[in-house]
């Protein structure tokens, strides 16, 4: 009998605790929105940073990656299951690498209850961890479900997992680069800071309904934010967002619409790698279109060394990474399905006036590490207090005719030539209708222009491939003594009218 009151006691103590955080969080408000939230984000600022996630108990905090993945969320317990949703949400558990604790909160209407973490939840798998403390545990990560291939099934649509990194899925194709909501010091002089996401609120989506909305605060010591995100998938997912960060220090390089990839090696460069595939990579490619209406394509790089580029600019008008290869041929890999990565294209809203897109392209020796970053700088210092807000939209997508609606770029090849300092580049242009115009006797040019050095005389070709349908310019270049690096340019133009987007790239000698 005294086991049974004990028991009951322990019901009714766990009871107490669990109750209150599934009572509305707000007691009847209003529902949080982008600006209360921002309000909450100038209170944290006000204060100094303080990195509240409480340390994971031992066997959790010694998992590794294969053992954490064995730790899987029952979707049957899936948010909104039982309503038969079209979205519906699961959570990461926390333990080795993923050691971030975020609250979460359901909002439906007026209504907002927090979600707590519930070890019932999961299937363990083949970890025996025993008994531990899980009474303060949160969640350390959010993914969200939607039928985007199929009716029968609920594929992931989305991933929010690590610091404010985030991921989503277009139909048919599958998981590669990654976005996230703000950068700090990424390229600069100082270390790399890495916000991370404190709470997220998911907005009820309808019976019916297409979209579904996520806000997140982050927190670091030089920053506090807030991202809102409308997510509505198809055969291109595309996300509403906004972004608002405010200082706690000042700031000279932070940066807005942050893509994350990975490029092993492709088609340009000097084959560093010994592999059986002919390129690895999630993306190939930059591409921009800036706010003079110029398209410019920059193929990545990977050469053991660490490259920055920046594109000044006023008002830019989209840029994003890019898989343009997509055929299984170029990959020759039956798992990894590099031609079926997706491509992020990134269209800002209203004015961002000036700054630059920059691009980070960092050495690795392997495929399982991003090594690519590109992100909007704005040329503005960001003060104590002060406030900067974006607006954008992302376009997870495959293959699209109208990015850019010019003649693109689909091949570069770099070879050595015998001449201190010097390299031959060939780079391939297609477009629909350039067989017919050919043959029609229209005028196509070269343009190619070269900065800190030259292009060796007669080495320059231009000339139409019949066997690949392309046009390949052809040229050598030689480096200006005690210069790092040379920017390269070069695009067709027909009939004295550009033609293609231009191709654009670092080459350091």
């Amino acid at each position: 009998m005294k086991r049974d009151i004990s028991k009951v006691l322990i019901v009714c103590l766990l009871t107490l605790i669990i109750l209150p955080r599934l009572a509305p969080a707000r007691n009847n408000t209003p529902a949080p929105n982008f600006d209360t939230i921002l309000g909450l984000a100038r209170e944290m600022a006000a204060k100094p940073f303080v990195d509240d996630r409480r340390p994971l108990p031992a066997r959790l905090s010694e998992l590794n990656y294969d053992q954490l993945r064995d730790i899987r969320y029952n979707p049957k317990e899936s948010v909104w299951r039982r309503e038969r949703l079209p979205f519906q949400l699961q959570f990461f558990h926390p333990g080795g690498l993923n050691r971030d604790q975020i609250g979460y909160y359901l909002v439906d209407g007026d209504d907002v209850k927090e979600f707590p973490y519930d070890s019932d939840l999961y299937d363990f798998g083949a970890n025996k961890l025993g008994w531990m403390d899980l009474r303060h545990l949160k969640f350390s990560g959010l993914r969200i479900h939607y039928p985007l291939n199929t009716p029968e099934y609920l594929d992931e649509l989305a991933v929010f997992l690590g610091s404010t990194y985030f991921r989503a899925l277009p139909a048919s194709l599958l998981y590669g680069l990654s976005a996230r909501a703000i950068t700090i010091n990424c390229g600069g002089e100082s270390p790399e800071e890495f916000p991370i996401f404190k709470d997220m609120w998911i907005f009820r989506p309808g019976i019916q309904g297409n979209q579904i909305q996520v806000i997140g605060l982050f927190d670091s010591p030089s920053l506090t934010g807030v991202s809102s995100f409308v997510i509505k998938p198809g055969k291109e997912t595309v996300m509403e967002a906004r972004v608002a960060v405010i200082a706690r220090t000042n700031l000279t390089h932070y940066g807005f619409a942050p893509l994350t990839s990975m490029f092993w090696f492709g088609k340009n460069g000097t084959r560093r790698f010994d592999d059986y595939r002919p390129e690895v990579h999630d993306s190939d490619g930059l591409l921009m279109q800036n706010g003079k209406n110029e398209w410019l394509w920059r193929p990545l790089e990977n050469d053991g060394r660490v490259r920055l580029n920046s594109y000044e600019d006023i008002n830019p008008k989209g840029f994003g990474l890019f898989q343009r290869e997509r055929t299984y041929t170029a990959y020759q890999d039956l798992e990894a399905n590099y031609h079926r990565r997706p491509s992020a294209w990134i269209c800002p809203q209203g004015d961002w006036g000036k700054g630059r897109v920059k691009l980070l392209e960092l050495p690795t020796g392997t495929e399982f590490q991003d090594n690519i970053v590109v992100f909007w700088e704005p040329e503005r210092v960001l003060t104590v207090g002060a406030v900067a807000d974006f607006a954008y939209q992302i376009r997870w997508l495959g293959e699209h005719p109208s990015l850019p609606d010019l003649g693109r770029t689909v091949g570069m090849r770099t070879g050595s030539i015998n001449m201190h300092r010097a390299r031959k580049f060939v780079i391939d242009y297609a477009w629909a209708s350039l067989a017919q115009e050919v043959a029609s006797g229209v005028k196509i040019e070269p343009q190619v222009t070269v900065t800190r050095g030259k292009i060796i005389p007669l080495s320059l070709s231009s000339e139409y491939s019949p066997d690949t349908r392309t046009w390949r310019i052809a040229f050598d270049v030689i480096a200006n003594e005690n210069e790092a690096s040379v920017d390269l340019r070069a695009l067709l133009n027909k009939n004295g009218v550009t033609a293609t987007e231009t191709w654009t790239y670092l080459w350091m000698p």
